[in-house]
């Protein structure tokens, strides 16, 4: 029986090309173009990955994370294997380390807490360079109320408002840690607006287009077309809320994982 090597890879890429994580037929993903480069870098070797999780189309990450497990020989030069990587991956992905995981590491259930940013801006259309980071939502914004509302969502409530309806057997009660919105100063250049903002959310796992339907609903609220009572009332057990706004994809970056010990 073939001994199975496994590798924790951690990379940055800009989703903007691509149609999400997830391998799919006749799409470009970023799991498919990571397959296709280490099969070219590894002629011939039996290998599979796994993802820390599914980012949807046009979401980025500057820490995403993968397990590569590698049957036959074990990497006799992770580093140099790590640059012929990057050599060969398209200038949109980049790997940033590589270590041989422990026994019994599972990159799904051993990372802790994940920290997504929303970047937004609001008000004239943004320069069209803006596209791939950040979201222009038209009109005005009250953003001293979209702020005060943020805190609403942190702690353990029913999201089951804020993804996908009808999947049997789907966690729908989710923890946020934190969750608040402030001005822009992590990205910079010199096309973005004059004030942009990101709204972080810190948890130990997200749902499908969670993040991005708290976004919305955020976005509702600072168009007064939704009050603090109303989003409380979506978080409430056994919620019928529907909410139909989902923040484009293009504005929501991975910005961190933390994995156990």
């Amino acid at each position: 029986m073939a001994v199975t090597y496994t590798y924790l890879v951690h990379l940055q890429f800009l989703g903007f090309r691509y149609s999400g994580w997830q391998k799919q037929p006749g799409r470009k993903t970023v799991e498919g173009m990571l397959l296709k480069t280490l099969r070219f870098v590894l002629p011939g070797r039996k290998l599979k990955i796994l993802g820390a999780g599914r980012t949807d189309a046009k979401v980025s990450a500057l820490q995403a994370a993968f397990e590569c497990y590698l049957e036959g020989e074990p990497l006799p030069d992770p580093d140099g294997f790590l640059d012929e990587l990057n050599l060969n991956l398209p200038p949109d992905i980049r790997a940033l380390t590589i270590q041989q995981t422990r026994a019994g590491f599972n990159i799904i259930n051993s990372c802790r807490e994940k920290e997504y940013l929303y970047f937004f801006a609001f008000g004239p259309k943004p320069h069209p360079f803006c596209a791939p980071f950040m979201a222009g939502i038209p009109g005005s914004l009250d953003i001293a109320a979209m702020i005060d509302a943020a805190p609403i969502f942190e702690g353990t409530h029913d999201f089951s408002a804020y993804t996908t309806r009808g999947t049997k057997g789907k966690q729908v009660v989710r923890a946020i840690t934190h969750c608040r919105i402030g001005e822009n100063e992590l990205l910079r250049a010199n096309f973005f607006p004059e004030v942009s903002y990101l709204l972080r959310v810190r948890g130990p796992g997200f749902m499908r287009y969670q993040v991005r339907m708290i976004m919305g609903a955020l976005i509702g609220l600072g168009r007064n077309e939704l009050g603090p009572a109303d989003l409380r009332a979506s978080l409430e057990p056994g919620n019928d809320t529907l909410l139909t706004y989902v923040a484009p994809g293009s504005g929501l970056l991975l910005h961190k994982l933390d994995f156990k010990e």
